[in-house]
């Protein structure tokens, strides 16, 4: 295996000049503290940006990458403009209030997302400076999600994996966006695609499939000529650090030094940085209403409110640390008197140090935000707390929730639902305590940040190899060589070949399907040579079929072997006698659910009726078609019919009819190369019934009985062109 390379918008080191002088120091943010342990662990280098304006990096950038190479880190330098227009607006003011439930708060500027494009460019031509053969690449977050797609188009087979640390919004929200495709196929340049939750993952999939129309199956998305495999990696926290930290000297000092300013004091605590997605003011406005029902309390309890200082500069920023400024004032001045005032309010980063002696002061930790990806204050204090005791209160829309059931959750929305939290926190036994924390310790201990980052690393590169496999399988240079060579040395030939999805992609319904003139052309072609017989096996109407190809020289299956047609004959032909009779039992079943699913509809052949849903909302599409399987069932096998589930329809036909069998009318002994290429599981009857030395092709990258998979129905059509160019 190569190097891990790990690509976030900064770098763990940040650059600074002061004073004339170049100067390195940690970064804060969760991705840097989080990963920094564990990728000097492998041979990493991490790629971002340093922090330093790039005019002030004039005569110093050799001697910056330098020494940030020597902490394995390598810059991408940024000028302060491209940083304000794709960090500060594109990101901040676009995607982090759309992705967090906030759209009254996004802002859509073309010259911002071209700016956001061209961020992203820099972060490619930086990775494609010192990237090599078998190194693996992790990009993180939502500043470069257009990054996967660029890099995989640049390089040879690179194995790219992406995690989004933020939530992604439902359909509905996402869909707002004027770039939601360009986003959405960044992303899916990606091997593995990762989240905290398995919301957040849904919504991902399900923007997929109505932006892109990929389906998926078990997580993962064939498109082209590869799988994109999406999965949830809840992200854990350096859990040693903490628990290690909130023993140590330094802490237990500080500690000590709490408990005299709060003595005989209970404490709830809030850890959060500057921002409208935290819920801060709703907290407040709660804390209030509980001091005003719990006298009790008054002169017994400490609020202690940290905020850490976040995008200062920014309008509604601003605006919010005045209303938390004059809402803690509000509360303080209503309910303090001589020698205690409810909160204290600090507005500045804490250092580690003072921030575990807080966890381990804290009786409560009250973190509320609106929405948040995951939330590690919450994970932090639960490490923090090794006297056993400490009460968390869990917003229900952070990411942490899923995994920390035995937190106290509430609505942020709903204050009499965080007054009867902070009630109850308040007069927990420690009996309960300590049960509630052992569970949640004992998970946080076993998925820490390191075991995170290696889970997501092992299925990467898992994924990785089943690409390689599907590679194997997929129809590359060396097999398509061997098959034209073949199909140029053969007498007799057979080629066998579905419509929809195969010689032409699916359109929304199907009299908009018509075949191009270029398909038309190639068709024609390769049925003139006299060695050669070309059958078209379709699911299609007769009518259709023969409106389109019935004046070439070509043989055709329709409504998937119910009606046959050689190229010499006038007539059509029935592959067995059958009966429509059904038709008028089963019709009004199929009605029914066309009328409860917006955009789809009956479509009636002579022998099948199909439910069409390719334009229906599809996840209401697939919910009323496995109900209409369902209700069907019992009828199909007192008709002799049965129900055949294809690319966004529900067929249903006689029974015993099948592509397969219909082929087999045109394999003879003379025959001595059969191709045959098909997209959906009723070709699969075809790939089955002929011979193992059939050539056989899948449209796509699902399980399939045939030899080799082709990504796209154009690739179907270039590879047929290839035949007919071969054999002039």
């Amino acid at each position: 295996m190569g190097r891990l390379l790990i690509v976030s918008n900064r770098l763990p080191i940040t650059v600074h000049r002061r004073r004339g002088q170049l100067q390195f120091e940690q970064s804060a943010g969760g991705l840097a503290t989080g990963l920094s342990s564990f990728y000097r662990a492998y041979d990493a280098l991490w790629i971002g940006w340093p922090g330093i304006e790039r005019k002030n990096t004039i005569g110093d950038r050799d001697e910056i990458k330098e020494r940030l190479l020597a902490e394995d880190c390598y810059p991408v330098f940024l000028s302060q403009r491209e940083v304000d227009e794709y960090y500060n607006k594109f990101c901040s003011a676009t995607i982090w209030p759309l992705f967090h439930y906030f759209p009254q708060y996004a802002s859509y500027s073309q010259s911002t997302w071209q700016a956001y494009e061209h961020a992203n460019r820099t972060f490619c031509d930086a990775i494609v400076e010192v990237w090599q053969q078998g190194d693996i690449i992790w990009v993180h977050d939502f500043q470069l999600m257009l990054l996967p797609k660029m890099l995989r188009d640049r390089l040879q087979d690179p194995t790219i994996g992406f995690f989004l640390h933020i939530p992604f919004p439902s359909i509905e929200l996402f869909r707002l966006l004027p770039w939601r495709t360009e986003l959405i196929e960044g992303m899916m340049g990606a091997d593995l695609v990762g989240f905290h939750t398995w919301d957040y993952a849904g919504h991902f999939l399900a923007s997929v499939r109505f932006l892109l129309g990929h389906e998926s199956w078990m997580g993962r998305i064939p498109a082209g000529d590869r799988v994109t495999r999406v999965d949830v990696f809840p992200m854990g926290i350096d859990y040693a650090r903490f628990a290690a930290a909130a023993n140590s000297p330094e802490v237990e000092k500080e500690v000590d030094e709490l408990e005299r300013t709060f003595v005989g004091r209970r404490v709830v605590l809030s850890v959060d940085r500057l921002d409208y997605t935290k819920g801060i003011l709703q907290r407040l406005e709660a804390f209030g209403l509980f001091l005003d029902r719990n006298l009790q309390y008054h002169k017994k309890l400490k609020f202690v409110l940290v905020v850490v200082p976040s995008r200062t500069m920014v309008a509604r920023y601003a605006l919010l640390k005045r209303q938390i400024d004059e809402l803690v004032g509000a509360i303080n001045g209503k309910h303090g008197v001589v020698g205690w005032t409810p909160i204290t309010y600090t507005y500045r980063s804490v250092p580690f140090p003072s921030l575990v002696a807080l966890y381990r002061r804290a009786d409560v930790a009250l973190v509320t935000p609106l929405r948040d990806g995951m939330n590690l204050v919450a994970k932090e204090y639960l490490a923090s707390r090794t006297d056993g005791r400490g009460v968390l209160i869990l917003s229900e829309t952070a990411g942490a929730a899923k995994e920390l059931g035995e937190a106290l959750t509430i609505n942020v929305n709903n204050e009499e639902d965080i007054v009867a939290a902070l009630e109850d926190a308040l007069a927990m036994s420690d009996a309960e305590q300590g049960e509630r924390l052992r569970v949640m310790q004992r998970r946080l201990r076993r998925y820490d940040v390191r075991r995170w980052a290696q889970d997501f690393l092992d299925t990467l590169t898992a994924t990785s190899e089943s690409q390689e496999e599907l590679r194997t399988r997929t129809l590359g240079t060396h097999v398509r060589r061997r098959l034209v060579k073949s199909f140029q040395q053969a007498n007799r030939r057979l080629l066998l070949l579905d419509y929809d999805g195969t010689l032409a992609p699916f359109a929304s319904s199907p009299s908009k399907a018509v075949p191009s003139q270029e398909v038309m052309e190639l068709l024609s072609e390769l049925s003139s040579d006299a060695g050669t017989d070309v059958v078209i096996v379709s699911g299609r109407d007769r009518a259709s079929l023969d409106g389109w190809f019935g004046h070439l020289p070509v043989g055709i299956v329709a409504e998937h072997g119910a009606w046959l047609k050689s190229k010499e004959a006038v007539e059509w032909e029935m592959l067995e006698p059958l009966t429509s009779e059904w038709k008028e039992e089963v019709r009004p079943i199929l009605e029914l659910y066309a009328d409860r699913t917006p955009g789809s509809f009956v479509e009636e052949k002579d022998f099948s009726l199909v439910f069409q849903y390719r334009r229906s909302d599809s996840r209401l599409g697939e919910l009323r078609a496995r109900e209409l399987v369902s209700h069907i069932e019992g009828l199909t096998t007192n008709l002799n019919l049965q129900v055949l589930e294809g690319s966004k329809v529900v067929e249903v036909k006689n029974s015993g009819v099948n592509k397969g069998r219909a082929a087999l009318r045109w394999l003879s002994e003379d025959i001595d190369f059969v191709l045959a290429v098909g997209d959906d599981w009723t070709d699969e009857d075809t790939f089955k019934a002929l011979p193992e030395t059939a050539w056989t092709i899948k449209v796509g990258f699902s399980s399939t009985a045939a030899h080799y998979n082709i990504g796209s129905p154009g690739k179907v059509v270039a590879l047929l062109m290839e035949l007919l160019q071969a054999d002039e």
